[in-house]
């Protein structure tokens, strides 16, 4: 499971919200074979005053990834990679005004479907 929240300013990025989409989900797919029907994301627009990075601009773009543990480290260096290689330049970004996290945790602390997500089979690979 893949869950991405992508923080943002409304005024800068919120009509492009459908391009957006589609780029975190071609980066998903390319770096971990994430299927597109396994889209999901949440997108949480802020005010001008909401999102308070001096350093950033106003086209700052905060993006988390919450998975399952099991992605190894050359797996999440090529996601990082892919985002920045394409976000930044459909999206005319400066490496400084796109950040990534991404958050891991066992399976077993998500309940998916009624049951926790540890006894679930998934169609998607994620010992990478």
């Amino acid at each position: 499971m893949t869950q991405v929240k992508i923080y943002a300013r409304r005024d800068v990025w919120a009509e492009r919200r459908g391009e957006i989409s589609d780029l975190v989900q071609e980066c998903l797919a390319e770096a971990w074979r994430l299927p597109d029907d396994k889209r999901f994301q949440r997108f949480l627009w802020l005010g001008s005053d909401d999102l308070v990075a001096p350093q950033r601009g106003e086209r700052y773009l905060v993006i988390e990834i919450l998975c399952f543990t099991g992605r190894g480290e050359d797996a999440k260096r090529a996601l990082i990679r892919t985002f920045y290689e394409r976000l930044c330049a459909a999206l005319d970004l400066g490496a400084a005004d796109l950040e990534l996290t991404i958050i891991e945790m066992p399976a077993v602390n998500w309940g998916i479907r009624g049951v926790p997500a540890d006894e679930l089979t998934l169609s998607y690979p994620v010992e990478l």
